[in-house]
């Protein structure tokens, strides 16, 4: 596969249950890439629904994916999507809920820890490595002693969803400012102070 090509991997739980769950905003995210470079979700060899275009005419390319499995076991999918296009984890972005960033909030990083995420504990244990880019949305605490698996696993407020479209769309700019420009420039301009 060519050297410019990325793995954008939208976690979240399949079903139409869980589709506006906090946890599936990834999901959602890579939706929104799908919408712009024109690609449409497909059932694929993996275990998991996959979109395929370029950012622009010439441009990096996008394989986008949501695995067919829940969010506790995307390591399998995840691994395969990696093997099935040849890349490495160096160009695997996975876009995920952030307990521990505030609402309307996009963070990027590369590596670290799992922060108690199990979407990301199996892809690291799949996938032998924490080294790949992560794409944070802040999804904020639970309030008052709400446990936060319930938390992530309801859909976003009405005030929340009256933002979420502003969310998605930053954590989009954020896949395309990291195949575009890098990691570090990305970060400099969505980590900067407003």
């Amino acid at each position: 596969m060519a050297d410019n090509t990325w793995l954008v991997v939208g976690l979240g739980n399949p079903g139409a249950q869980y589709a506006g769950n906090r946890h599936n905003v990834g999901q959602m995210a890579v939706d929104e890439l799908a919408a712009r470079i024109g690609a449409t979700f497909k059932s694929h060899k993996t275990p998991s629904r996959v979109a395929e275009g370029f950012l622009r005419p010439g441009g990096p390319k996008l394989v986008l994916a949501k695995s067919n499995s829940y969010m506790n076991t995307s390591g399998g999918p995840v691994s395969a999507l990696l093997k099935f296009y040849g890349l490495d984890v160096d160009k695997l972005i996975v876009v995920h809920d952030e307990l521990d960033l505030p609402f309307d909030t996009v963070k990027l990083k590369r590596g670290g820890g799992h922060g108690g995420h199990n979407g990301l504990r199996d892809i690291q244990k799949a996938a032998d490595s924490a080294e790949f880019t992560r794409v944070r949305v802040g999804i904020g605490r639970p309030p008052g002693r709400q446990d936060p698996a319930d938390f992530v696993l309801k859909d976003f407020s009405g005030i929340e969803r009256q933002a979420l479209p502003n969310l998605l769309s930053d954590a989009a700019d954020a896949v395309e400012a990291i195949v575009d420009e890098g990691l570090v420039a990305a970060q400099q301009r969505f980590h900067s102070p407003s």
